[in-house]
């Protein structure tokens, strides 16, 4: 645990805005609070600054950005050829856990795209987030605050403990309500992908924008699709019920390993917001193996089982 002095802001004061602010038109990064997980965030119009997050982070550069913007008034600003569904389910769902995928403007670099001719773009549902996305008339990229491929960040030291000196400021915002990554849509063409489960489920999606909806194919061209990732140092072993869970247990213990085991006994709202958390604890604690119960599928569901399975596959 460490805290350089002044490190980690009180998110909800205008003074710590306004020094983000600052910190972000000098180019520096920040660790910026959302409802899902801590974002690394730079200003989305320069460059230089959105080069850093790929260099802090180990992250290819090939590997899309988030966008992120305050209002949906502005989204022509970033987006072009945008379809009527995705206009219905972006006005019901933002702000919130929920990012699109469309065709870029030229006001979009070329570093937030990996080179593509589509963006991601959402709506943070964090009153830390939209205040200081409001107060700087600009977009942020923000994908999530820790070294690439490793567990996300839910809490402001989260990111500290990750990336040290690498961010200039954390605004605090407290424990991410929801836990895991935003829902991924894909909305160039008539028929929607959906390229990461998260907080916002498929049918609702398909409900609000009275379309069919299809899992993705095709190549990891958006945040999280890649099939490591999410990794704790620890090894994670999928189990699919809390019996099974407690037989393994006693199994490891008899080798002479180290266990413990993440169930949440069917609560997938609690499952998710502590997941990361979680596995972050089990490495503090040089655990040697974690068994996570899977949750069923269906709505969030789908995300932990998503982020579970990845993880399980950097073995």
């Amino acid at each position: 645990m460490n805290n350089s002095a002044g490190q980690i802001l009180d998110g909800n004061l205008s003074t710590s805005i306004d020094l983000a602010i600052e910190n972000l038109r000098n180019d520096l990064l920040i660790g910026l609070p959302t409802e899902t997980v801590y974002g690394l965030a730079a200003l989305a119009t320069r460059p230089k600054a959105i080069a850093k997050i790929f260099q802090v982070k180990a992250r290819p550069t090939n590997h899309p950005l988030i966008l992120h913007i305050a209002d949906y008034q502005h989204l022509d600003k970033w987006a072009k050829d945008i379809s009527l569904y995705t206009k219905n389910i972006c006005e019901h769902f933002w702000p919130g856990p929920l990012t699109v995928i469309l065709m870029r403007t030229e006001n979009v670099c070329n570093e937030i795209t990996g080179g593509r001719e589509t963006v991601a773009i959402r709506i943070p549902n964090h009153q830390v987030a939209l205040s200081l996305l409001s107060s700087l008339n600009d977009g942020l990229v923000a994908p999530s605050a820790n070294r690439f491929g490793k567990v996300s960040p839910t809490s402001a030291q989260h990111v500290v403990d990750d990336l040290g000196d690498d961010v200039s400021i954390v605004l605090n915002g407290g424990t991410c309500e929801i836990g895991v990554e935003s829902t991924i849509i894909d909305c160039t063409s008539n028929r929607p992908q959906i390229l990461r489960s998260g907080g916002i489920s498929k049918s609702q999606l398909e409900e609000i924008g009275k379309i069919e909806i299809s899992q993705s194919d095709g190549d990891s061209r958006a945040p999280g699709m890649l099939e490591k990732h999410y990794a704790p140092k620890c090894r994670v072993e999928l189990v699919d019920s809390s019996q099974r869970a407690l037989h393994r247990l006693d199994e490891i213990s008899t080798q002479g390993l180290t266990a413990e085991i993440i169930d949440f006994h069917g609560d997938s709202k609690l499952y998710a917001k502590q997941l990361y958390a979680r596995l972050r604890q089990a490495d503090d604690r040089k655990i040697d193996i974690v068994l996570a119960v899977m949750p069923s599928s269906g709505g969030l569901g789908d995300a932990i089982r998503d982020r579970l399975i990845k993880a399980a596959a950097a073995n």
